[in-house]
């Protein structure tokens, strides 16, 4: 967001952590609003701020309600996201500004979330999967804002790599283009949200949340970190199983010409239609992995 001095309000609880130096995890508001179904998504938003405390850290969902951004959804500001529905909009970060000027409430993307918990300074922040470069992007130059803005954010993100309907490859060429540091924790492989291992190496790996805090505060240059987490194997979708669904879903988009913002949350309701629900069960694992991951990398910063 543009240094207008539009001021960020933090939750009395997230600034005496900060004050004090203390670990703090923010967390992103989009998953909640957007990225789950009712009523699991209020669930787990509660889950996931339990996840955090219980390894020692402070949790920061972030969001904005009546054009007020917020570092630290109160319990009643998560429950207005959570259902919500269409009322609430999805803010990436060019979206912020008129969400203030109108006094909106709205979702927060991994971009903004980044930005904001960035600008009151904290370093770790998790989520599910990153956005990234779409598909057939040659034709639509359709790429997630997420990676422009992580190459400029100084951050510590903890994910499970990108969502596999993007095309992975041009993803990871743009982050380091974007000198946006992807480091493995535990693996050697680039994960792929639904799949541990999406196809592609990753250059570095770290073994414990130590060496990933090492990572973050050893960053020379103003832009992010990707701490790659990968589901574990016996909880992925069948990797065979996965990549069927996902070739009907890009055929369906095809034929129905959906395009732009409103490709993802169409093939990850095809997914969870196609799968019985399974890749739902999937997200949610990975996303309370990441948390306290996340959780145990801030305290060891």
């Amino acid at each position: 967001m543009p240094s207008t001095g539009t001021p960020v309000r933090l939750r009395p609880e997230v600034a005496e952590a900060l004050a004090w130096g203390r670990p703090v995890v923010a967390l992103e508001s989009t998953l909640i609003a957007h990225g789950l179904p009712q009523p699991e998504n209020l669930a787990l938003a509660r889950e996931l701020e339990e996840i955090v405390r219980e390894e020692g850290a402070v949790p920061a969902t972030v969001g904005v309600i009546r054009g007020e951004p917020l570092v630290g959804l109160s319990e009643s500001e998560i429950e207005r996201l959570a259902t919500g529905g269409r009322e609430i909009a999805k803010l990436s970060v060019r979206d912020l500004s008129p969400a203030v000027a109108r006094g909106s409430d709205g979702a927060t993307t991994v971009a903004s979330t980044a930005l904001l918990a960035s600008r009151v300074g904290i370093r770790v922040f998790a989520t599910g999967g990153l956005g990234g470069v779409h598909r057939e992007a040659r034709d639509t130059w359709d790429e997630s804002a997420d990676l422009t803005t992580l190459g400029r954010i100084p951050i510590g993100v903890v994910c499970a790599g990108v969502k596999s309907i993007l095309d992975i490859g041009a993803t990871l060429e743009r982050l380091e283009t974007l000198n946006v540091t992807v480091i493995g924790y535990r693996t050697d492989r680039f994960p792929g949200f639904f799949v541990s291992d999406s196809g592609f190496a990753v250059d570095w790996r770290i073994e414990s949340p130590k060496e990933a805090a090492d990572v973050i505060k050893a960053q020379v240059h103003d832009g992010g970190v990707i701490i790659a987490n990968p589901i574990a194997p016996e909880v992925q979708l069948d990797p065979g199983w996965h990549w069927r669904v996902l070739d009907g879903g890009l055929a369906a988009v095809r034929e129905r010409g959906i395009r732009g913002k409103a490709i993802t949350p169409f093939l990850l309701e095809y997914f969870r239609e196609q799968t019985g629900g399974a890749s739902l069960q999937v997200n949610m694992n990975l996303v309370r992995a990441n948390a306290r991951l996340a959780a145990q990398i801030a305290t060891s910063l």
